[in-house]
């Protein structure tokens, strides 16, 4: 019987062809001379079997045990012809499934809904440190243009984003968090913490860890598990008598140990941590509010709208200078009277000048001539000539008065001597529009039509810098009064950005891309602060807060490139005037510290002041 099963198994066994064909059978007793297939295949075979064989149930059952008896025995196969049998079933493209069974299905991968990051291996303080922060000052070039309208919205979306980085730093990087288990201590460590009270019946304290953003709570408020009576009701009376002591909200220390604190971040229900919340919590300073709409408006008949002219200035003695065609009036803060100077004849105004402690006026003319004027008694001192062209720019330095034409030359007066002119300065190649004195170190500084900026120290006759950054005419000049040799400029149509100098490096410090024309430029007395006035093509003045140059306020009403400007003696009030022949105030700026309240200008009270004519 063992024998017949043997023969009959040789038989049913093939032999691999290389070339795939039918497979012989090869009938040698007790020994397969061929190599059989994997034992996948053998089963499938014999699954595959039809079931009206001629042998019984259990013959079948004893060949295949038989079967796999002789296949599982090392010494009776033949090496190469395994390697060979396997070699041709892997490089076969598709594999196909013997009939009767289910074709393999590929695993699939199944996702979770839930992903917990593993940051182990990453420095999260360096990948956060690398993200762009908009307080970080960008690249001049690089840095966007700011719209005029809905600064305030800009300034509260940019304190929105930094309070909210500073609290994804806190929240990320704090040097604990709370737990449950109290944190292995080092002996320095529990020394040092051996003030705090710990309980003394076994049950471990749940107390949180100190946290650098967190004011250290006292030893009373550390949060502790209590003695018993825990998840337990008793109404305050009850309790009070039944226990014989009276309830932790009666008292400040209970008797098994410290109450629990509510603003402890262990029993918190907030996201966030207590020191974030007192941090969302705490007042802030908003941004300073700025009227939008001028408190007075002045008719200024006949004012040029000429880009290198100076025609309003604002004097020591609170009375305000313009240069209306050819004549001079005066308009005084605290009475609101208008008087008027002078009226030249066969001459134009072209700009206006106070000196700094006084009541003296410098007027540039048409044709060249610079008169000085004694406004309280209403009468001309003298004339000085010099310039062939007219006089754009005048600037005071104590008793020297400097004046600009369009000659392309400067001149240095000393209006106590009797010369026409003490120094001649040779630098400009175009008009010079701007001059401005910086009197604590005496340096001037000179802007031209040929888009040069020049600082000249003292009364030298050579240019001590000469910066060529504006690709514009530079009218607008200022010198900061907060900090020493800084040069503020604006540049024309073509140039649009306000640079910034340090005229003792002589070296550029900051500039930015105002989007158009910067017409005058003025620094505030009372707050590191800056206003310009701007042209073509939205006519604002803006308010910008320095050294990060974010806009505090732009403010708009004329209808013509704002090219005149002066400030108020007390820093407080800003008068501009334009090209619609109009003067408007405006409130931008508030109070020097240590000053009191005397009125809009610095003068008495000027209850007529807010009315507009």
């Amino acid at each position: 019987m063992q024998a017949e099963a043997s023969s009959s198994l040789a038989a049913t066994l093939p032999t691999p062809q290389s070339d795939g064909s039918n497979m012989e059978s090869v009938s040698v007793p007790g020994r397969i001379a061929t190599p059989p297939p994997p034992p996948s295949l053998s089963l499938e075979k014999s699954r595959s079997e039809p079931k009206n064989n001629v042998e019984g149930g259990s013959g079948r059952r004893l060949r295949n045990k038989m079967a796999a008896s002789e296949v599982l025995r090392p010494t009776e196969l033949d090496a190469n012809a395994v390697e060979s049998a396997l070699l041709r079933e892997l490089q076969r493209p598709h594999r196909e499934s013997a009939p009767g069974t289910s074709p393999h299905r590929k695993r699939q991968r199944i996702n979770g809904d839930r992903f917990i990051p593993t940051r182990s291996g990453q420095d999260l303080q360096a990948s956060f440190s690398l993200l762009h922060e908009d307080g970080s000052p960008a690249t001049p070039s690089k840095q966007k243009k700011r719209t005029p309208h809905g600064e305030l919205h800009f300034q509260k979306t940019e304190e929105a984003n930094r309070t909210f980085s500073t609290l994804l730093r806190a929240e990320l990087f704090a040097n604990s968090v709370p737990q449950t288990t109290p944190p292995v201590l080092s002996p320095e460590t529990k020394t040092r913490n051996s003030s705090v009270a710990q309980p003394t019946d076994g049950i471990r304290a749940h107390t949180p860890p100190s946290n650098s953003l967190t004011t250290s709570l006292p030893s009373s408020l550390t949060p502790s598990t209590p003695h018993k009576n825990l998840f337990s009701y008793m109404s305050p009376r009850h309790h009070g008598h039944a226990a014989g002591h009276p309830t932790p909200s009666k008292t400040p220390q209970s008797r098994h140990g410290p109450n629990l604190d509510t603003r402890a971040e262990i029993y918190s229900l907030s996201p966030v941590r207590f020191g974030s919340q007192q941090m969302l919590l705490s007042p802030r300073r908003q941004p300073r509010a700025v009227s939008k709409v001028p408190y007075k408006v002045l008719d200024a008949p006949e004012l040029a709208d000429d880009f290198y002219l100076n025609l309003v200035d604002w004097g020591s003695a609170n009375v305000l200078g313009v240069g209306l065609g050819s004549s001079v009036y005066m308009w005084n803060a605290q009475t609101s009277k208008v008087n008027k100077l002078c009226t030249l004849e066969d001459d134009t105004v072209t700009s206006v000048s106070w000196i700094q402690k006084g009541t003296h006026l410098a007027i540039g003319t048409g044709k060249g001539l610079v008169q000085i004027w004694d406004a309280e008694k209403t009468r001309r001192l003298r004339t000085m000539t010099g310039h062939t062209a007219r006089v754009g720019s005048l600037a005071w330095n104590t008793h020297i008065l400097t004046s600009g034409s369009r000659d392309r030359l400067i001149y240095h007066r000393d209006v106590r001597a009797p010369d026409q002119w003490l120094r001649k300065l040779v630098g400009h190649k175009q008009e010079v529009c701007g001059l401005k004195w910086n009197c604590e170190d005496g340096q001037l500084a000179s802007g031209g039509n040929d888009n040069k900026l020049m600082v000249w120290d003292k009364l030298s006759e050579s240019p001590l810098w000469k910066f060529s950054d504006h690709t514009a005419a530079v009218k607008a000049i200022s010198w900061s009064p907060h900090q020493r040799g800084l040069l503020a400029s604006g540049g024309g149509t073509a140039d649009r950005r306000i640079i910034f100098h340090d005229t003792v490096k002589g070296t550029v410090v900051n500039e930015i891309d105002t989007g158009s024309q910067v017409c005058n430029i003025a620094w505030s007395k009372n707050s590191n602060e800056i206003v310009s006035t701007h042209g073509y093509s939205q006519n604002q003045i803006v308010v910008w807060k320095y050294p990060s140059m974010t806009q505090v306020a732009s403010l708009t009403g004329h209808t013509y490139r704002v090219l005149y400007l002066a400030m108020s003696p007390d820093g407080r009030v800003i008068v501009t005037g334009a090209g619609d022949e109009t003067l408007r105030f405006w409130s931008v700026f508030g109070r020097r510290p240590g000053t009191r309240e005397e009125g809009e200008a610095g003068g008495g009270k000027l209850a007529d002041w807010g009315i507009i004519r």
